[in-house]
């Protein structure tokens, strides 16, 4: 469950913020954070930079390892070892801005004990709806539904 985080999970998202990686969780891990009642087998990173010093420095200090895109056949890209596999690192959300804009809109919250940004529902609807995959559009209705808890209780 993503509001229990395992001690691997959390060594490598305390790295990320030590290591100035900016990333946002997404998908249905960001919903799930914020009420949604769905289910998510895997926690989903928006990374600004793969690849870069930071981002690799947090990675080998977490005692993890990064396969880039491409390097076994048509691979995304993905994290290990197997602990570090619930990490699913996204390249592109559809129907979004560009990653600085969407940070900057990012709610901010502790998972954990650790200061994470989160995709705000409203920018998941968007995405998904974008997305317009079969699994997407499944689960709409219930990210909707979220959304008119969560604003009524504002």
């Amino acid at each position: 469950m993503i509001g229990n985080l395992t001690s691997e999970e959390r060594i490598l998202l305390k790295a990320f913020n030590k290591h100035g990686v900016r990333y946002i969780i997404v998908g249905l891990s960001s919903a799930v954070l914020q009420g949604a009642h769905v289910i998510t087998q895997d926690i989903d990173l928006w990374v600004e930079h793969l690849g870069s010093e930071q981002f690799l420095n947090a990675v080998k200090e977490a005692g993890a390892f990064y396969v880039p895109p491409g390097v076994a056949g048509v691979n995304p890209p993905m994290l290990g070892p197997g602990a570090f596999r619930i990490f699913d690192l996204v390249t592109h959300m559809h129907g979004l801005d560009e990653f600085s804009v969407e940070y900057d809109k990012a709610e901010i919250m502790n998972l954990s004990g650790i200061e994470v940004r989160i995709l705000p529902l409203e920018r998941i609807i968007v995405s998904k709806a974008a997305a317009d995959r079969e699994k997407d559009r499944a689960v709409l209705p219930a990210l909707k539904a979220a959304l008119a808890v969560k604003s009524n209780l504002k």
